[in-house]
């Protein structure tokens, strides 16, 4: 080979050595490649509660282990934190069968997911597996569960309205698509009913449920009754029960949020719906308290409100000229205090929330939303003036009422006394008629508009009167008519 090289002329000599030298480097370079490298494994020293302890392993925090005791036994476990020599990792699964001892394998996994369009209509785990027993869903595109970091100078302003079903959001809460609102409640008060009727009455492209942390037996019931064939044809659920450990519950609603990104960045109009918010801030103050890091609030570590806009800030509009995540979270409101810790810092970072309340459910009124407590901060961008000054005089005249509800319940109130209080009075039952709607009914946006500027016809004229009189010029010559 070589003698017929060198016969060669000089320049055709030196191309040939040159790919020569090229094929030779190459397959040295697929060598490399497919070389296993050596792996420093550690072992199983300690194990409290859900917490594992590994000494001599070498892995970052976020990666991931396998954890096999001597009888084979094999679980899958997430670094979590570390100290000293010492490495804690929360398993993701049952931790029966661990022995001391067992070897701690550090893997190549990093924390992503499979998405595509196969995951429509499916039901899965906070790691992905299908819960309806079918097969697993075959994906090509892979995104992490952290999502990606969006410049909030280029995320498209919230200008549209969403039409999400219900009367009173429609008309006096008025959401934007691309919001993040939350629903705010204690414990039975109805704001799974209320989620799946904005389930099954929003109009959005892709439907994405995140049931984090909940009773497994509603997981069937809103799959089946809430969503039903036609609703879950463009849906997404992620189901992660109370009884799967922390990691899998904070696991399940990254994996919602990252699915939801998947489709927005599709230019997919996305509807991201999750129960509970409180659920994946207490798994996350499960795994802070079992490595050792001190609580700050009622129990809740610092890292705790830390992840909450983390997990927040992932939803809204995307880039301009792709898709927009309208997010619906759900607030449980421990003893009904909604100065709790996590509603606190929940209506902080969300743009706006409803409250439900548990003494308007035990009238018998639902959906049982407390509109003076409620608020939407976009309404005031993407209403028109004559909607804005509708719902505003609705909740004057409904707070009147409020304010003398105990005078007027025991007959101390007499009419003529207030004018405004009369009017209150007056207009109470067609007030409380709007609020209330079955569950099983959907008003769009344009008639919950038009019922509320039908309910309050003086919202104009009161408003005109009120500019008059502060500038002591009459109506009609406000009006440029001749007095």
């Amino acid at each position: 080979m070589t003698e017929s090289v060198d016969a060669l002329p000089a320049a055709l000599r030196t191309e040939v050595r040159q790919k020569v030298l090229a094929q030779r480097l190459n397959r040295y370079r697929q060598r490399v490649q497919h070389t296993r490298t050596v792996v420093a494994e550690g072992r199983l020293v300690r194990m409290v509660g859900l917490t594992l302890e590994a000494e001599g392993c070498q892995v970052s925090v976020g990666g991931r282990c396998r954890v096999v005791s001597a009888g084979g036994h094999e679980v899958e476990a997430e670094v979590v934190g570390f100290s000293g020599e010492r490495t804690y990792l929360m398993s993701v699964g049952d931790v029966g069968g661990l022995t001391p001892g067992a070897r701690v394998i550090p893997t190549r996994h990093a924390r992503e997911t499979q998405v595509g369009e196969a995951l429509l209509g499916r039901v899965l785990d906070g790691s992905g597996q299908p819960l309806d027993g079918g097969p697993m869903p075959r994906c090509e595109d892979r995104v992490s569960l952290h999502g990606r970091p969006v410049n909030p100078l280029a995320r498209a302003p919230i200008r549209e309205p969403l039409d999400v079903g219900v009367r009173a959001i429609n008309g006096l809460l008025t959401v934007g698509r691309g919001q993040r609102m939350g629903l705010f409640a204690g414990s039975g008060v109805g704001k799974s009913v209320l989620l799946g009727m904005m389930t099954r009455y929003t109009t959005a492209d892709v439907i994405v449920v995140g049931l984090i942390g909940e009773r497994g037996r509603e997981v069937n019931e809103f799959v089946q009754n809430s969503l039903g064939p036609e609703g879950l044809a463009r849906a997404v659920v992620v189901a992660v029960p109370a009884d799967h450990p922390p990691l899998m519950r904070m696991h399940g609603a990254m994996l919602a949020t990252s699915i939801a990104e998947y489709f927005r960045d599709r230019g997919s109009n996305v509807l991201l719906l999750m129960d509970s918010l409180t659920r994946f801030a207490q798994a996350q103050r499960e795994i802070s308290l079992a490595i050792g890091e001190p609580p700050a609030t009622k129990g809740y570590t610092p890292s705790v409100f830390a992840r909450l806009p983390q997990l927040v800030e992932r939803a809204g509009n995307g880039d301009h000229g792709q898709g927009s995540i309208t997010a619906f979270y759900t607030v449980l409101a421990e003893g009904d205090d909604t100065n709790d810790p996590i509603a606190d810092a929940a209506r902080a970072i969300l743009d706006g929330h409803v409250v439900l309340s548990r003494r308007i459910a035990d009238m018998g009124r639902y959906p049982a939303i407390d509109v003076e407590a409620s608020v939407s901060r976009v309404m005031t961008d993407i209403a028109a003036p004559g909607h804005l000054r509708s719902a505003r005089r609705f909740k004057q005249i409904y707070a009147q009422y409020q304010q003398n509800r105990d005078l007027i319940s025991v007959g101390a109130y007499q009419k003529g006394a207030d004018p405004r209080v009369d009017e209150a009075v007056a207009l109470y039952p067609r007030l409380e008629g709007y609020l209330q709607q079955d569950m099983g009914e959907s008003v769009r946006l344009e008639d919950s508009v038009r019922a509320l500027q039908e309910l309050t016809p003086a919202a104009e004229a009161g408003e005109a009167r009120r500019k008059s009189g502060a500038t002591g010029v009459p109506l009609r010559a406000a009006k440029g008519e001749s007095a």
